[in-house]
């Protein structure tokens, strides 16, 4: 028996963004690593790749997450 069960359907009002096709779909039809979400919205998914580019430039940009130069650790 198995420990976990593959969901092989979405739930209605789940969106994703599948990075591998480039699209939004309701319910995961692909693998979760091929996609970002769930998003509560379709409009949230389809903006996934904007709000990706914004977080890693936050990240980039915040000092905590960088070492100060000639800082050995």
């Amino acid at each position: 028996m198995a420990l976990f069960k593959k969901r092989t359907v979405g739930k209605p009002g789940e969106w994703y963004y599948c990075l591998e096709h480039g699209k939004v779909e309701e319910g995961p039809e692909c693998p979760a690593k091929d996609r970002f979400g769930p998003y509560a919205s379709r409009q949230e998914a389809e903006h996934a790749m904007d709000t990706a580019k914004e977080r890693n430039a936050d990240w980039e940009n915040d000092p905590k997450w960088h070492d100060k130069p000639g800082d050995k650790g």
